[in-house]
């Protein structure tokens, strides 16, 4: 049986030999003597041409066109010139000539694009062009990068319509920047010791700070999108599928060929307590160039807030703080720590674009790695000072809030685990929920609101599956609204 890999190969042999003489169109796909059946057999095209009632051949253009909108703004390009798939047809401004880019020979459309490399990159509002490739580059070398990538993406699209594209400076109401992984979740009876091996149960299931809180905000009715990069293995299919089941746009997702989906074991008992041991490539990750990209730019620019983790490389947060702080007006943002990453100094100069730093002790205790702060309190004063708003310190399902107005703890929620892995993430969604609805600073209601977001998830299990509703996080409120409050 065929692997990811080797249908990714196939694919991208297709489309390199396809887009020769006039390019991509469903008569070259008739007449030609390439074998393109693995290419009309995608799943994509099959669902496409049925849901239209076209031939296969008619599909493909249209699947194509959709899948290549998920590429970066550089690789779109390339794709759309070597393919002639028509994308800037209707949008290219005067000086730019569509008959030129889309000629009918291959060499014609090389050198125009080329020529024309940083006009288009504005025409789709790609912010600073990299190096225009020469001919000879395209020809050699850039369309095979391209075309790799353009075969991963087709190869996971294992259904059809995608989710829909967003016109250019469009974005979600929510974007979260952070990891999706596959989480080999160990349930066990006792953690093990030198001489004393655990016993338990294993399930996979997709994961990841960033993954979990975007379908956290989808769960309670936000348009979200995330962010992160993801291996082209049957792993990252999985992602990718979980991600359009709970209405997550994805187009933002890289997907990094030849590279496995990264893995973390997460090693949880019966009373909720859990280590982690996390698998890292630094093939798969975010970096600086994908922040600079027109399509995230315009996701940002178009979000009410922005949800990110301290799981890309500290510089790769760094740049997306100071590009969100350019933005005027600018969407909140809530930064969520984790304990084991390494904070340069060099972050300390952008926190004042963070509205809303939410995690454990530990965890912001350990953005002052030099800092020989006392209590919460204190850590929270010297981070406020720092230039964070407000400070939301999270514990047994409880939450302390430092802010200009004074502390506030939430502890109206008793605990039933010790933790809960989804606690965290369902606090930054539901955060995130209230301050689209809010019309002023938030107040005590809207964080008593998001602390029991928290408390619904104490189950044991995959960690998307104990995220809740809108609904199920009212019915907490209204159970526990009788009790004594922590204001």
């Amino acid at each position: 049986m065929a692997t990811h890999d080797d249908r990714t190969v196939a694919l991208r042999d297709i489309l390199t030999r396809l887009c020769k003489y006039t390019g991509l169109s469903p008569e070259r796909l008739r007449h030609t003597e390439i074998d393109v059946t693995p290419l009309l057999a995608l799943p994509a095209i099959a669902r496409h041409a049925q849901r239209t009632g076209v031939a296969r051949e008619e599909a493909v253009p249209a699947v194509l066109r959709d899948v290549a909108r998920q590429l970066p703004p550089s690789d779109l390009l390339i794709a759309d010139a070597a393919l002639s798939l028509g994308l800037l047809r209707d949008d290219l401004p005067p000086g730019l000539e569509a008959d030129r880019l889309y000629a009918e020979n291959l060499g014609d459309r090389r050198l125009y694009l080329a020529t024309h490399w940083n006009a288009l990159h504005e025409v789709i509002d790609a912010g600073p062009a990299p190096g225009a490739p020469t001919v000879k580059r395209l020809r050699t070398v850039v369309e095979h990068q391209t075309f790799t990538a353009l075969a991963g993406l087709l190869a996971v699209a294992n259904g059809y319509p995608p989710p829909p594209a967003r016109p250019l400076g469009a974005g979600a109401t929510v974007t979260v920047v952070g990891d999706a992984v596959i989480d080999h979740l160990y349930t066990v009876d006792a953690f093990a010791t030198e001489n004393l091996p655990a016993s338990g149960t294993f399930t996979g299931h997709p994961g990841g700070k960033g993954l979990n809180r975007a379908v956290a905000a989808a769960r309670l009715g936000l348009d979200a999108q995330l962010v992160a990069a993801i291996g082209g293995d049957e792993n990252g299919r999985a992602i990718l599928s979980l991600l359009s089941e709970e209405g997550v746009h994805r187009d933002l997702v890289k997907l990094v060929p030849f590279a496995p989906t990264l893995i973390t074991a997460v090693v949880q008992t019966a009373t909720g307590a859990a280590q982690l041991i996390g698998c890292h490539d630094e093939r798969v990750q975010l970096t600086g160039e994908d922040l600079r990209s027109g399509a995230l730019r315009a996701a940002l620019a178009g979000s009410a807030v922005v949800v990110a983790t301290f799981e890309p490389p500290a510089r790769v947060i760094e740049q997306l703080l100071g590009a969100v702080a350019e933005l005027d007006p600018r969407p909140q943002v809530v930064l969520c720590p984790t304990p084991r990453t390494p904070v340069p100094q060099s972050l300390y100069t952008h926190l004042g674009a963070v509205d809303f730093l939410a995690g454990t002790t530990a965890e912001l205790r350990a953005m002052l790695p030099e800092a020989d702060a006392g209590d919460t309190a204190d850590v929270a004063r010297l981070l406020r000072g720092l230039g964070v708003g407000t400070v939301c310190a999270l514990s047994d399902f409880h939450c302390r809030v430092f802010a200009d107005g004074g502390e506030l703890l939430i502890d109206d929620f008793p605990p039933v685990l010790r933790s809960a892995p989804g606690a965290a993430a369902a606090f930054a969604a539901a955060l995130a929920r209230r301050l689209v609805d809010a019309h002023g600073p938030l107040d005590a209601e809207d964080y008593r609101w998001a602390t029991a977001a928290m408390f619904t998830t104490q189950q044991l299990g995959a960690v998307t599956a104990a995220l809740p509703t809108v609904a199920e996080v009212d019915r907490v409120v209204a159970l526990f609204s009788g009790l004594p409050r922590g204001d």
